[in-house]
């Protein structure tokens, strides 16, 4: 299937939108760094949800997940639990409150407002926007050369060389799509801020449901008249101690990639998933798009429907697309070019199904939504390093009482270089694949122990939280010239490492000053162990009330984690037919919304920023 005038003209169409998105903001994200990096706290919550859920409607994730629902079909809906997909639950029932409660630009400014000021909450600071900078690098460069790579499927050099006043050796045509494609991402979201990024996000996530619809159809459509051909077990999402999922005789490669990806023993593999998911759940997000995304909201309780909307929004019409695509790509196997210099290569089922069953004009639609998907992720991750580099370096470090005017000219300048060096990182791929993977794996892998401390525990501090970020990182850096790699089943002995050395730097150091935690624990008003400091705030103030809500937010996930599986299984099921499935899912997960509307939605916070701001002044005044 090649493109034609029609495709590309849609294709065109999406590009020359979303810059003039970014023209027409542009005035506004000058105003002040506020405006620029969070959109001047004035976004609605529907469409920071839409924002949010195209940005993680991305083109390599999306490529995975159709590769897990061919192979492991039904099951496959538990392994993005590896992320963990369910983070956003926790962010929607009361993390997402939490953070937009503390009132700050990044996720480095916000270890300023738990640990104050000092040697050890500056490194605390510095440690994380080391860690936020290498993986947004790690993540623009990965996108920049993958989306090259996509785009390269579709349109062969042979067909733009004619056109072009120059030549381009064949290893590097993915690295000249991905600096084309890339310049559209980089125009508005450096141009508009976050304000133009989210109104463009909405626009593209129009555009993906469109094509994830047009393929579910499609998908339909062809089942109608060829039955699905897959193993008993692909079609249940339950399993026990062993996967038992056999495709001898049907399509026997798949077995070979059951074995290598190392799922056989499901219900090991499953139980160490949920733990370290759990975990990085209660971390809160990584100082990335998903962070900006909730600063950026107008009030703790838009934060929290906003992390609520991103489920409904993204995993239906995701899921619409993934299934779409594995039932076309099973029912016409011996049609799809699958094969790669290292044999049977299934991550390449997303491209070589669009490319086989896509029809004109719904190809450019698709390959539209695709890029949208890219643009978003990368435009969000873009100014996500930009809020670092100006709010925590530069507005810092270098000229704290620069005007807003040197301000937007900085936004500029830095966007430039992050992506530039990004391209560089991109150009580098086959040299420093392994390396970027190292960083990215050793980064999250150090990341839990510490980010779950500071939101539980008074007694955590700036010490605590450096070592135990340091030695969680340097270990997770150094298993994988030890192992064959690092893996979900090193993850205990990483906790335990960080774990200690979070512990071991706690008590290396003296309590946070008390002015601090007061301050932190009567604005954010977390739960967990922080007897000391409410008692402290009672003996100021006999009205003040801890939060009671532990046991109520973990029924609601519980409950959440549940809906937003039925909202998972709910297009798969209606793409295979399986009505009575489908109807018992849609029955749990009415009586799950029911649950929480009363339980989570008529119980959000009220409190606002302006009584949060009372209550510090109300300190400041007492100390």
């Amino acid at each position: 299937m090649k493109l034609t005038a029609l495709d590309i003209s849609i294709i065109a169409f999406y590009l020359l939108a979303v810059a003039a998105i970014g023209l027409v903001l542009q005035n506004r994200a000058k105003a002040n760094k506020e405006a620029y990096m969070l959109g001047g706290n004035t976004l609605p919550w529907y469409a920071l949800g839409l924002s949010n859920a195209s940005g993680m409607f991305d083109i390599s994730g999306t490529m995975w997940m159709v590769m897990l629902g061919f192979v492991y079909g039904l099951k496959s809906i538990w392994i993005p639990w590896l992320w963990p997909s369910f983070n956003q639950i926790f962010l929607m029932m009361f993390l997402a409150a939490w953070l937009r409660r503390s009132n700050v630009t990044t996720g480095a400014e916000w270890m300023l407002t738990r640990f104050g000021q000092g040697r050890d909450s500056a490194r605390s600071h510095s440690i994380v926007v080391a860690f936020a900078l290498l993986s947004c690098l790690g993540f623009l460069a990965y996108g920049f050369i993958g989306l090259g790579k996509f785009v390269e499927i579709f349109v062969p050099w042979s067909l733009v060389q004619p056109y072009v006043p120059f030549t381009v050796s064949p290893e590097f045509v993915p690295h000249f799509y991905g600096m084309l494609f890339t310049f559209f991402a980089v125009f508005y979201s450096i141009l508009g801020g976050m304000a133009s990024i989210v109104w463009a996000d909405v626009l593209q996530y129009a555009i993906m449901t469109a094509a994830s619809i047009v393929v579910a159809v499609l998908a339909i459509n062809n089942l109608e008249t060829t039955p699905l051909n897959v193993p008993e077990e692909w079609k249940t999402p339950f399993f026990g101690a062993t996967l038992d999922l056999d495709w001898t005789g049907i399509i026997d490669d798949v077995n070979a990639k059951i074995k290598s990806d190392g799922y056989s023993l499901f219900g090991i593999f499953f139980s160490l998933m949920v733990f370290k998911g759990i975990l990085a759940s209660l971390a809160g997000p990584t100082p990335n798009y998903d962070m900006q995304k909730i600063l950026s909201a107008r009030s703790p309780q838009d934060a929290a429907k906003m992390s609520a909307f991103v489920s409904i929004v993204l995993i239906p019409t995701r899921y619409l697309m993934i299934m779409g695509f594995t039932v076309l790509a099973i029912l016409n196997y011996d049609q799809l070019n699958l094969t790669s210099a290292s044999g049977i290569d299934f991550e390449r089922i997303l491209p070589a199904a669009i490319q086989r069953f896509a029809p004109t004009g719904i190809l450019g639609l698709i390959l539209a939504g695709l890029l949208a998907a890219f643009i978003g992720t990368f435009a969000g991750t873009l100014n996500a390093a930009q809020a670092y580099l100006v709010n925590d370096v530069y507005l810092r470090y270098v000229n704290p009482k620069a005007s807003n005017k040197t301000v937007s000219r900085m936004n500029y300048a830095t966007g430039i270089v992050v992506v530039l060096v990004s391209m560089v990182l991109g150009f580098m791929a086959k040299d420093v694949n392994s390396l970027l993977q190292w960083i990215v794996a050793g980064l999250y892998g150090g990341y839990i122990s510490a980010n779950v401390l500071k939101w539980y525990w008074w007694r955590f501090n700036g010490s605590g939280f450096f070592w135990g970020m340091l030695t969680g990182i340097v270990p997770a850096l150094i298993f994988p010239y030890f192992t064959d790699g690092l893996d979900l089943y090193y993850f205990p002995y990483l906790l335990l490492i960080s774990l200690s050395g979070s512990i071991i730097g706690t008590f290396m150091a003296p309590p946070t000053d008390a002015h601090t935690l007061k301050s932190f624990y009567s604005n954010v008003r977390p739960w967990g162990f922080w007897g000391p400091v409410a008692a402290q705030l009672k003996a100021e103030d006999p009205a003040f009330e801890e939060n009671k809500n532990f046991w109520l937010d973990m029924f609601n996930v519980i409950v959440g984690v549940t809906a937003q599986m039925c909202l998972t299984l709910l297009p798969i099921y209606l793409i295979l037919s399986m009505y009575n499935e489908l109807m018992v899912v849609l029955g749990i997960l009415l009586v799950c919304g029911f649950i929480l509307k009363k339980t989570w939605w008529d119980k959000l916070p009220t409190d606002g920023l302006s009584v949060a701001a009372s209550i510090k002044r109300k300190l400041v005044t007492h100390s």
